[in-house]
């Protein structure tokens, strides 16, 4: 035997706003259009991307902290007020 495994590694990814490890799949991906937060749930929207929890807690604490203007590397402040409508409606 080889020694290796045949379970597959699940890829994990930082919430930029509590600043936890998960699973890529619990974790939504945020991409920066324009100047705007925008969620991509399915993952395929072009350049780069930021992960949050769906949820408000994260949500709140990545704006307060700033983490989108840094994940993405610009110097102005992004709009997450369409962000904030999609978590919210995500949310049970």
């Amino acid at each position: 035997m080889s020694g290796r495994t045949h379970a597959r590694a699940c890829p994990e990814r930082t919430c930029v706003g509590c600043r936890e490890r998960a699973a890529k799949k619990d974790l939504l991906r945020i991409v920066a259009i324009e100047g705007v937060c925008a969620p991509d749930p399915r993952g395929t929207l072009p350049g780069r991307g930021a992960y949050v929890h769906p949820a408000l807690v994260c949500l709140d604490l990545a704006v307060r902290r700033r983490a989108f203007s840094r994940a993405f590397r610009v110097r102005s402040a992004l709009d997450t007020a369409e962000l904030r409508r999609y978590v919210e409606q995500a949310t049970p």
